[in-house]
């Protein structure tokens, strides 16, 4: 079956529009039919109920899968469910692949084993794959059951690799040739599919045991004198990946050559799968979306419609921590009560320091967490771009602290208290960089999202150092003058 062609961004979000506006008008019509007194009240209420579905159906048929699983993810749960029942069975599995997690979840949780078998079966083993881990374990294993024994070791072997590894989502649908024949056999070769692998830009060349030995890019087979050899025109400087590889460093090579498909081989050399463009374009919006959602120490687990109860609890782990930072910073500042009695502006000012503090600190951890992720910092890179960030923090502490000590002074008319406000500024610029630079640095070291909390870090140490440096200078410099 043919698939209907993505919608454009433009139209997409009017397909969720008119989708919306079906289900009211649904609801609507329903709830008059439901409280009019009529005969035959029953035939009429259910015929109505089938023709707004009906026509929320044909509109579902219309779009593609992608863009169903966008309108699913953007609407509330109960309307979701009602959506969710008038796909096809035949395009559950393409939308099951497309929603988020924890759409999934709910859509998964609302069909019964039968359903979801249904939904599963058609789709070929990279894509059971990746699907597998949120399907209940009997599923599983009738799915398993029913197929092919090459489909049955190729899932096995995906499911056995971790998810940030290339093995879990390799595609095994592919084109090799041998380097002993001319491209006359191949072309002819190739008009005996009925349709190439997406994404076949390149033929793996491999020898009798399918040991890779090169690539025929289709654009040489096209353009060159079909009696040629294969290898007299395919390319051998390959990049090819290893199944253990992380996906991650496997998207950024993507990126980095401009590739659209490669291969995989095993610890011999021999092709195995293949990766293709498609599932890297996924890797690198999922990492981006994961980042924006670490750095302020949420997970991706939420749905954006899911219960009040469970987005709660979901974002209590680094609320409890900000509690707990914003006691510590308030008793730090309460142990300055005195200073700030005697000089009040320190009250007014102090705001100023942990806010610039915790810009430039944001600044500085960004840079970094996208230099981790883009794998641009190595152990010989480390010191140099340490010193840099500690450079522009000094530079930047003496350029802005001066403006702002010249700010106070002439506010306040104290050149005693723009000099603390000046040398406050300059030290926690420093902070900021020193927290910008190793709380990221230490995640990654621990093997974990380097952006994860990074913002609350961040926050408490500005907001925490920023106001002891300010008081504690107020205090020694100032305070023993009035």
């Amino acid at each position: 079956m043919s698939l209907p062609s993505p919608v454009p961004k433009e139209s997409l979000q009017e397909s969720l529009q008119q989708v919306v506006h079906l289900l009211r008008r649904h609801k609507l019509v329903e709830d008059l039919v439901h409280k009019q007194d009529m005969p035959h009240h029953d035939l009429v209420e259910g015929l109505v109920h089938k023709q707004n579905l009906t026509e929320l159906a044909r509109k579902l048929e219309q779009l593609h899968p992608a863009d169903i699983a966008y309108i699913l993810e953007s609407l509330p749960l109960d309307d979701r469910l009602m959506v969710w029942s008038l796909v096809h069975s035949d395009r559950e599995g393409d939308i099951l692949l497309e929603v988020s997690d924890a759409v999934r979840e709910t859509l998964l949780a609302d069909m019964d084993q039968h359903e979801i078998l249904a939904a599963a079966e058609h789709l070929d083993a990279e894509e059971l794959a990746d699907l597998a881990p949120d399907l209940p374990q009997q599923v599983v294993n009738q799915l398993l059951g029913n197929l092919e024994e090459e489909e049955r070791a190729q899932l096995q072997s995906a499911l056995s690799f971790r998810e940030d590894q290339i093995g879990s989502l390799m595609d095994y649908d592919m084109v090799s040739i041998r380097d002993d024949v001319r491209l006359e056999v191949v072309l002819r070769y190739l008009r005996r599919f009925d349709e190439l692998p997406h994404h076949t830009d390149k033929l793996f060349v491999v020898d009798g045991e399918h040991m890779l030995k090169g690539v025929l890019p289709v654009k040489r087979l096209l353009v060159n004198d079909p009696d040629l050899m294969v290898h007299e025109v395919m390319a051998t400087d390959v990049v090819v990946f290893r199944p253990d590889d992380k996906v991650g460093a496997a998207a950024q090579a993507f990126e980095r050559y401009d590739l659209i498909s490669a291969p995989v081989v095993d610890s011999v050399g021999k092709v195995i799968g293949r990766l293709t463009v498609d599932m890297m374009v996924d890797v690198i919006r999922e990492e981006s979306e994961s980042e924006v959602l670490s750095f302020a120490g949420l997970t991706e687990d939420e749905d954006l419609f899911s219960s009040v109860w469970k987005s709660a609890r979901n974002r209590w782990p680094w609320l409890a921590i900000n509690i707990v930072t914003a006691i510590i910073v308030s008793r730090v500042i309460g142990a300055f009560e005195a200073t700030t009695a005697s000089i009040v502006a320190l009250a007014a000012l102090a705001p100023i320091i942990s806010g610039i503090g915790g810009n430039s600190g944001s600044q500085t951890a960004t840079i970094i967490i996208r230099a981790l992720a883009l794998g641009q910092v190595n152990l010989g890179s480390t010191r140099r771009l340490i010193a840099k960030e500690f450079g522009i923090a000094l530079l930047n502490g003496l350029l802005w602290g001066g403006v702002l000590g010249i700010v106070a002074l002439i506010i306040y008319g104290k050149p005693g208290l723009g000099l603390v406000m000046a040398l406050a500024m300059l030290l926690n610029f420093q902070v900021a960089a020193a927290v910008g630079l190793f709380v990221p640095l230490t995640m990654h070291k621990l093997g974990r999202d380097p952006a994860y909390g990074s913002s609350v870090f961040l926050t408490f140490m500005t907001d925490g150092m920023g106001n002891l440096i300010f008081y504690g200078l107020a205090t020694l410099f100032l305070l023993r003058h009035i």
